[in-house]
């Protein structure tokens, strides 16, 4: 991170960086930065696949060095646990059914000088 790049602004390239690999492996985002009086979902995908339609809820975690960890090192249980009735309460909303959900995470890292690295962490919760 750059000392005009905000943390704001590095999670926003990390969501980029993120909803760009969920498409590239043939999801469909569907939504970013979903809002309720719970918290926050930062990408809603769907994957459609032989058992039909998964809805994938994905926590996000951007960091610029390893000197706090590895971003997926931040995404604690009680956050899946929180993810779990964001997505339950996104499904109500949005009246949508699907024959599964999923919850993954995806930490990405930007290093200054080295191309981002992603970490994409399948059915976490």
């Amino acid at each position: 991170m750059t000392k005009t790049q905000s943390k704001q602004q590095l999670g926003v390239r990390g969501e980029n960086l993120a909803c760009a690999e969920l498409e590239r492996q043939g999801m469909q985002v569907l939504e970013r930065n979903w809002r309720c009086r719970l918290g926050e979902i930062d990408i809603v995908a769907a994957e459609v696949g032989e058992a039909g339609l998964t809805l994938v809820f994905c926590e996000v975690k951007c960091r610029s060095g390893l000197g706090f960890g590895h971003p997926l090192e931040a995404i604690t249980f009680t956050k899946m646990r929180t993810l779990r009735q964001l997505a339950a309460v996104w499904m109500r909303e949005h009246h949508v059914k699907a024959s599964t959900i999923r919850l993954d995470a995806i930490g990405v890292l930007l290093v200054s000088g080295e191309p981002p690295s992603l970490t994409h962490v399948r059915a976490v919760g």
